[in-house]
C-alpha cells in the first residue's frame, strides 16, 4: 500500500503545481500577445474608449446600425441567453415586438427580408456582430438620416465585413461598434 500511496501524493502536487499555477502563468503570457494586452479589444475614437470591439452594445438612433437584441441589455456581467424556446408564447411575444419595431423603423423593408439575428438574441447576450445582410437592409433607414447615398453606405458595410477565418470558417460577419464608428468618421 505503500508503494501506491507515495507516488499518487507526488502525482497530485506535481499536477497542483502545472495546474494551478505554470499553466495560468503560460495562459496570461500567451494572452499578453493579443489584441488589447489580454485585457480586451477597445475602440478608441480620438484617444477616448467608446468600447469593446467583442462585446455588444446597443445602438437604437435611426442614424446608426442597430445591433442584435441582447437578453440581458447588453450588461457583460450577467452575459445569458432568454432561456426561452422557439415555441414560449412570451418569446414569440418579444421577437413580434421586435419585429413591429423594426418595421416601423424601416420604411420599405418586407417582414419575411429581415434577418432573424435583428429580431432574436444570442446565446451570450452580447454578439457584436451582424451579417453583412443584416446591415445592408439598414442602409437605406441611415441613408435618409445622415442624407448619405446608399452606394456609399454599402461601401462602408463592404470595407468593414471580416471574411470568415483563413477563408473557410466560420460566416462573414459585420462589427457593429466599428461599423458605427466608421460612419461617424464619414464626411
Amino acid at each position: 500500500m505503500k508503494n501506491h500511496i507515495s507516488p499518487a501524493i507526488r502525482l497530485t502536487l506535481i499536477l497542483l503545481v502545472i495546474l494551478s499555477v505554470v499553466y495560468p502563468i503560460v495562459v496570461a503570457g500567451i494572452a499578453t500577445l493579443a489584441a488589447g494586452g489580454g485585457k480586451g479589444e477597445t475602440v478608441t475614437v480620438n484617444g477616448k474608449v467608446v468600447g469593446y470591439a467583442l462585446i455588444g452594445q446597443k445602438f437604437t438612433e435611426d442614424r446608426y446600425f442597430n445591433s442584435r437584441p441582447s437578453a440581458v441589455d447588453y450588461n457583460a456581467t450577467g452575459s445569458a441567453g432568454s432561456n426561452k424556446g422557439p415555441s414560449n408564447p412570451d418569446y414569440l411575444k418579444t421577437v413580434q415586438a421586435r419585429i413591429d419595431t423594426f418595421l416601423v423603423h424601416n420604411p420599405g423593408v418586407n417582414k419575411a427580408d429581415i434577418p432573424a439575428e435583428l429580431v432574436t438574441a444570442s446565446g451570450s447576450g452580447l454578439d457584436p456582430d451582424l451579417s453583412p445582410a443584416a446591415a445592408k437592409i439598414q442602409v437605406a433607414r441611415i441613408a435618409k438620416n445622415r442624407n448619405i447615398s446608399v452606394e456609399r453606405l454599402n461601401q462602408l458595410v463592404d470595407e468593414q465585413t471580416q471574411g470568415p477565418l483563413l477563408g473557410l470558417l466560420g460566416p462573414s460577419t459585420v462589427n457593429v461598434l466599428k461599423l458605427n464608428v466608421a460612419l461617424d468618421q464619414l464626411k
